[in-house]
């Protein structure tokens, strides 16, 4: 029963209306007897929209300081960099952590840290790549800025990619949340960009998988150097 549930997780709710405009599209292909192929695509792309926007619990690690991905994907690039002008953070860089979600990762994006949500600012733009470095300047994004418990301030960014047409954010202006909470989601394909507090060094290297709500991107009381990873 366990490895059952572990498949068949939870769906979010944004993800009902396209599994069944796909699933009611490969219905009428059948009744319309069209040849087998065009039905089986249906099937297919019915499974993968499911599977597309699964929402599964996950386990985040309790600890004070703790930074929580909150994406899932592969780091893409741990860079000094400014943080969105939008967010009025000043123009002294920072760590930012960049996680680049494919159309196979779960896309539900999670509070990376205990606090408060300080600001928020959307703002249009292309769809260009999202592995792009201009991506962060030039593509759809919405940013927010958070307090933390400690009252330092991270920012974390939904950018849109080249196939994500629809940036969703549901956090609240003025909300205390907590790390692993869900707070947006991105259709389809995109990255998330973390700008860490101002001396907090990230926990993480280029090419390591993260999982939103469970990987430990970086500690605001810790003083580790930046890691480095190797492929084995």
């Amino acid at each position: 029963m366990e490895t059952i549930l572990s498949v068949f997780v939870p769906i979010h709710r944004e993800g009902h209306k396209f599994i069944g405009v796909f699933a009611i599209a490969t219905a009428l292909l059948f009744l319309m007897q069209v040849p087998s192929f065009f039905v089986m695509v249906g099937i297919i792309l019915t499974a993968w929209c499911a599977y597309f926007f699964r929402d599964p619990d996950r386990v985040t690690p309790q600890k004070e300081g703790l930074v929580i991905a909150p994406a899932d994907g592969v780091v893409q690039s741990v860079k000094e960099s400014v943080p969105p002008a939008e967010l009025d953070m000043g123009s002294d860089t920072c760590t930012r952590v960049t996680i680049f979600m494919n159309v196979f990762d779960v896309h539900v994006n999670r509070v990376p840290v205990d606090g408060k949500i300080v600001r928020q600012a959307y703002t249009p733009g292309k769809y260009l790549n999202a592995s792009l470095e201009k991506a962060c300047e030039d593509n759809e994004r919405h940013a927010i800025l958070m307090e933390t418990a400690s009252g330092k301030n991270i920012a974390f960014v939904q950018i849109a990619g080249l196939v994500a047409r629809r940036i969703l954010c549901w956090a609240e202006d003025g909300k205390e949340m907590n790390a692993g909470e869900r707070f947006g989601l991105i259709r389809f394909g995109s990255r998330v960009d973390v700008y860490l507090p101002k001396g907090v060094n990230s926990l993480v290297a280029v090419g390591q998988r993260a999982i939103a709500g469970e990987t430990v991107i970086a500690n605001e009381k810790g003083r580790e150097k930046q890691r480095d990873g190797a492929i084995r």
